[in-house]
């Protein structure tokens, strides 16, 4: 099939992969889940990403996210879509995972490429499908192959998106050609799951962005594509460019996304509490660096509305 029009938003189009709080001795914190999930969809987000790569789905349990989703689903109600990453290694505990978060109050679902095993396309495809058939949840697909060893390859979203349930792309591939193809073929909605690549994507027919940054700043992406929308592409290009060194800071500068939205969410007085090992806290030089971008960034009051 080819589509000419850009493809709907099916869980809105400003989603944050959100950060999962901790008390300081580690145990989950869902009255600060709670509440930072409440200041995200105040300050613009339509959609939350709960245990992504951000969330520490890695060290959390099947009981905590199951937890985590339920708390989510009773602080924000019906104000934003939430998406529950359910992705593992292991086909079956993948299906389980999505059963319970569907039972949790989720939306839909986000399902990374297995990793490590590195399966081929095919058994990737029969993976997904497996997933997609066990509930009745639409589900987004996270092709992040730096992360996971093995790319989705656009052939084969192609030919997944002829499944019903299957609906979405959160893209990490940093194949531009390879987007627009699969955006040329089919109705899957793309959401750029890299901040920088966020206008990018959307000026090309994505339905929006799943984003680590918008933890700290979450008016920020949204305000690039209401720019976007209203035809104010300059303004838009500003707005991004101007994000520049907070993105960098904050997912290029050797530390991992969750750890350096965790320190500055933690200086700002925010939930978000300490990571869990194997991750370690950013030290206070890395801190105050962080600081330095978000104060850059947010200095001048307002210019994130329209």
């Amino acid at each position: 099939m080819t589509t000419d029009s850009p493809s709907p938003a099916p869980f809105g189009r400003a989603l944050c992969a959100m950060v999962t709080p901790f008390t300081e001795s580690g145990a989950l914190d869902l009255d600060g889940a709670g509440r930072l999930a409440d200041r995200l969809v105040a300050r613009g987000c339509d959609g939350i990403v709960l245990s992504g790569t951000t969330g520490e789905s890695p060290t959390t349990t099947d009981a905590e996210k199951a937890a985590l989703v339920a708390a989510v689903r009773e602080a924000v109600g019906d104000r934003a879509a939430l998406v529950a990453g359910v992705g593992t290694a292991d086909t079956r505990h993948t299906v389980e995972s999505a059963l319970a978060a569907e039972k949790a109050g989720a939306d839909g679902l986000l399902v990374v490429t297995p990793y490590y095993s590195r399966p081929p396309q095919d058994a990737l495809a029969w993976h997904f499908r497996e997933v997609a058939d066990a509930s009745g949840l639409p589900v987004m697909l996270y092709d992040i192959p730096g992360r996971t060893g093995t790319r989705i390859e656009p052939d084969t979203l192609v030919r997944l998106a002829e499944h019903p349930r299957i609906v979405a792309v959160k893209d990490c591939s940093y194949d531009l050609l390879g987007t627009q193809k699969v955006l040329s073929r089919t109705g899957l909605a793309y959401y750029a799951g890299c901040d920088e690549e966020v206008l990018a994507l959307y000026a090309i027919g994505a339905a929006g962005y799943v984003s680590t940054v918008a933890n700290v700043v979450p008016e920020l992406f949204r305000a690039v594509l209401d720019a976007f929308d209203a035809g104010d592409t300059g303004r838009a290009a500003l707005l991004q460019r101007r994000a520049v060194p907070l993105v960098e800071a904050m997912m290029a500068a050797g530390l991992p996304g969750t750890v350096t939205a965790k320190a500055l969410l933690g200086a700002l007085g925010l939930p978000a509490g300490p990571v869990r090992a194997p991750l370690r806290p950013a030290d206070p030089a890395a801190t105050a660096g962080l600081l330095a971008a978000y104060g850059q960034l947010t200095a001048e009051p307002g210019q994130f509305q329209a």
